[in-house]
């Protein structure tokens, strides 16, 4: 009888303990939301194009390795209002069992979000916002910023105009968040090249006409007219630029953030010569051309950006962070993806830092002339290969409170 009753409770444990394990992921469900720009002026470099990378990395990733994940992506517009965005994270994390939010263009929003996700630890994978405040100053043990960021733009687009002898320059910075840390990392690495900056104009989010503002940069007689702005602003400025006729003045334009939907909003004909910077690029290789036709087929003919690659990495590593840390917890789970090496077709081999940076290598690229150009979407010549470990800013230099100080 005793050994019986032994025999139950031993049983009884059992299905207690797998129970624990099985419950460890909440609700059997890992919950991705895709919160971007569904509407705006990002909505090309991101928007359902991210929604499309996202529900791509779930079913590669679970028919690669097999794993018995239940994940389901949602998404919502945050129309670039750091106040929609935030509301929308607490509502996803509060009542919605939202596990993990990716992509987040424009800064803003993604510093507001960035800390909701701290606050209730959850996770933030940012692939769409830029400023490099998320893995400085700021950093979280919550967050990973994966594709970009202000001073790797800074460094390599501003760094090789400046070697160029663009040693005056002038800005036109989109007055938020992430215009202001492009103009003052962009800044210091002029200044520290022994340039000078000559001026800057703060210009309001999603403007029409740029003319006041390209007449001061005109004025200026700054050799470079950096333009601290992103999509349909980016595109309106380069536009307006050419109708005033100043590169035929003798400035230059800096595209400090281009991405491959500008260009072909653009035209090779208006866009050729632009120097840029990428940290991917549907034509690098086999494995890059092989998984964005599969996207572009998805995306209606579209090809992805680095934002979107961003997205499709991003969700990668993260479900296999859960898998490997057999829990969906946010701060463990970051932890985790830190932990572990990220290798995937689209970015290659690389780390996430204790600030939460990813690592991988940058492309210094030129947009072709039309007679250059093969077909559709493909765009842009390599210039040169940044290293991972030269791409971003060092780890000590950003003053995380999560990096130990030696």
């Amino acid at each position: 009888m005793k050994r019986k009753l032994l025999c139950t409770l031993l049983a009884g444990m059992g299905l207690g303990l797998a129970g624990l394990a099985q419950a460890q992921v909440s609700d059997n469900l890992v919950k991705i939301g895709v919160l971007t720009d569904m509407s705006g002026l990002y909505a090309d470099l991101s928007g359902s194009g991210s929604v499309t990378a996202a529900r791509m990395a779930v079913d590669d990733y679970t028919k690669a390795s097999g794993s018995k994940l239940k994940v389901e992506i949602v998404s919502a517009d945050h129309q670039n209002k750091a106040d929609v965005g935030s509301s929308v994270a607490r509502k996803w994390f509060d009542s919605e069992q939202v596990d993990a939010i990716v992509d987040v263009p424009t800064s803003s929003v993604a510093l507001a979000v960035h800390e909701v996700a701290r606050e209730k630890g959850k996770v933030m994978l940012n692939s769409g916002a830029a400023s490099s405040d998320l893995t400085g100053k700021l950093c979280s043990p919550n967050t990973v910023h994966w594709t970009y960021d202000t001073w790797m733009l800074a460094n390599s687009t501003g760094g090789a105009m400046v070697k160029n002898g663009g040693d005056t320059w002038f800005f036109l910075t989109a007055d938020y968040a992430f215009g202001h840390a492009l103009e003052r990392d962009t800044s210091e690495v002029v200044k520290a090249a022994g340039g000078k900056v000559l001026g800057s104009v703060k210009v309001p989010l999603a403007t029409q006409d740029f003319s006041s503002f390209l007449l001061q940069a005109q004025s200026s007689k700054a050799k470079i007219i950096g333009l601290a702005n992103a999509g349909g602003d980016t595109i309106n400025s380069i536009k307006q630029a050419s109708e005033f006729g100043i590169t035929k003045g003798g400035q230059n334009l800096a595209g400090l953030l281009v991405f491959l939907s500008d260009v072909h909003g653009l035209g090779l004909q208006t866009a050729q010569g632009l120097i840029l910077t990428e940290t991917f690029y549907w034509d690098l290789n086999d494995g890059t051309r092989a998984w964005s036709k599969r996207f572009a087929s998805a995306n209606g003919g579209k090809y992805p950006t680095m934002v979107q690659a961003g997205v499709y990495s991003a969700v990668t590593h993260y479900l296999k962070a859960i898998d490997a840390g057999k829990t969906d917890d946010g701060t463990k789970t970051v932890a985790k993806m830190k932990e572990l090496p990220t290798d995937d077709p689209l970015f290659g081999k690389g780390t996430i830092r204790a600030d939460g940076r990813k690592i991988h290598p940058a492309y210094l690229l030129e947009v072709k002339k039309p007679a250059e150009s093969k077909g559709p979407y493909d765009y842009y010549k390599i210039r040169a290969t940044i290293p991972a470990d030269k791409a971003f800013r060092p780890v000590d230099q950003g003053s995380c409170p999560l990096v130990a100080k030696k």
